[in-house]
């Protein structure tokens, strides 16, 4: 075998990784993230333990307990409608949002670059009867809000959760500069 030919671990987007990851936890039990990274090795798929850690978390995995005892992570058949508990909201909110505004029936949470996809997932799966929706950019989240609920409710609400101050909203500013 030439050294062209050797097989090295391929770095693959984040989807196929967690493509691959699906496919691995539907076909057999896997008991650990740490399990996982090895089998992601033995199909050539480089991944450490703490991206392996992040996909289970993207893709909703859960830990579930196998006839005998023992547990193995398992995905929800739809992901999207299970609902995440409130402590994953909490631990997701207060370590990616950075600023809160609302105005009218909208909040919009701003994030680190890259970050508000997992905000808007984490907030679509939350169960919160308000949010009608969330669309996510790359640092923003916009957050629908139902509107007798209305977004300086619901900017409140989150920014507790998230554990941050909130900004005031445009018509916070406004009454309080017409006080002045």
């Amino acid at each position: 075998m030439t050294t062209n030919e050797t097989t090295r671990p391929a770095r693959m987007t984040k989807h196929q990784r967690q493509h691959r990851i699906t496919k691995l936890l539907e076909s057999q039990p896997v008991t650990s993230q740490g399990q996982l990274v090895t089998l992601l090795a033995e199909q050539g798929v480089e991944a450490t333990q703490t991206t392996v850690s992040r996909d289970l978390e993207d893709l909703g995995a859960v830990k579930v307990r196998l006839p005998g005892g023992d547990t193995a992570y398992a995905l929800p058949e739809l992901p999207v409608h299970q609902i995440a508990p409130e402590d994953h909201l909490r631990r997701v909110l207060g370590e990616w949002v950075v600023e809160v505004a609302s105005s009218a029936n909208l909040v919009v949470l701003r994030t680190p670059p890259g970050s508000a996809h997992v905000v808007g997932s984490a907030l679509d799966r939350s169960g919160l009867d308000a949010v009608i929706g969330t669309v996510a950019g790359d640092d923003t989240v916009l957050v629908i809000v139902d509107e007798e609920v209305g977004g300086q409710a619901m900017a409140a609400r989150l920014s507790d959760v998230a554990g941050i101050a909130r900004m005031a909203s445009s018509t916070e500013i406004a009454s309080q500069n017409g006080k002045d």
